[in-house]
């Protein structure tokens, strides 16, 4: 499950920040960017995971979707929780500011993009045809 990825380099994330701090790249002020990126992940988050259950569709990834959500955070990003995510990760990297905490948005967004995102638009054209087509002209995968 993607939420697995996200939790394990979340943790991999904080515990190599303090095993090796090295290569401080950001200082406050601006480490303080990195609550607004968690805020606003967070936000992604909760928003998309209100809208799948309003629709009563799964938020599941290997189970085929029942309805297709175009509006709220879907018409910004196609993936919103992969990006609020995301997102999280790049504010604990902005707070901490070190160089390898920057490593790990970047690694969970690569993983979505090899193993979930093509597999979930697949099932996505299989199952909705023409309007998904149409929605993801539309609507950006990422922002």
């Amino acid at each position: 499950m993607p939420t697995n990825y996200f939790v394990a380099l979340l943790a991999l994330s904080i515990v190599l920040h303090f095993a090796y701090p090295i290569g401080k790249v950001l200082h406050p002020p601006a480490t303080y960017a990195g609550y607004l990126l968690i805020g606003f992940g967070a936000t992604m988050n909760l928003w998309t995971d209100a809208l799948f259950k309003k629709h009563d569709t799964t938020v599941k990834p290997y189970l085929d979707p029942s309805t297709l959500i175009v509006s709220g955070s879907f018409a910004l990003s196609r993936h919103p929780m992969y990006l609020g995510m995301a997102s999280v990760l790049l504010g604990v990297a902005v707070i901490h500011g070190t160089i390898v905490t920057f490593l790990f948005p970047v690694a969970y967004v690569a993983l979505m993009e090899l193993l979930f995102i093509p597999y979930e638009e697949e099932i996505c054209v299989t199952v909705f045809g023409d309007a998904y087509l149409e929605y993801r002209r539309r609507v950006r995968r990422w922002l």
